[in-house]
């Protein structure tokens, strides 16, 4: 998925120094500098969310959601789980809400009523949302 940017961590080859030079290429990319994809954290009807588990440097594991029915919610009562009816609209990309994908900052609708997510999905492995007032 060419439009959900670079996997490449480093300084780009086509910046313009401070006085005006264009940089010279003084080495090639390096394969510490790679990042991870970006997972597009998608709504389901299934009764469970669905992650995965990937290796990080160092042998570290991180869990990246990969499908979400719940998501915690906060309330004036406390955190509580509720299902995920459907996206209703997202900041990042206005097709993002069609295309049922979730992101930080993107308005969802649940059980509860409407909520924002206040997470990273994609990279944390839940979905936390406070509730719309």
């Amino acid at each position: 998925m060419s439009q959900f940017g670079s996997q490449f961590h480093g300084k780009s080859e086509r910046k313009i120094g401070g006085n005006g030079k264009q940089k010279k290429k003084s080495r090639d990319k390096k394969r510490h500098e790679m990042g991870g994809f970006f997972v597009a954290t998608r709504v389901t009807e299934a009764e469970a969310n669905v992650s995965k588990s990937v290796r990080t440097r160092g042998a570290g594991r991180v869990n990246k959601l990969k499908y979400a029915a719940f998501a915690n919610v906060l309330t004036k009562q406390g955190y509580k789980k509720a299902k995920i009816k459907s996206i209703l609209e997202s900041k990042d990309n206005r097709n993002f809400a069609r295309l049922k994908i979730m992101t930080k900052g993107s308005l969802i609708d649940t059980e509860l009523g409407k909520a924002i997510i206040t997470n990273r999905p994609g990279r944390e492995g839940c979905v936390n949302a406070v509730l719309q007032v």
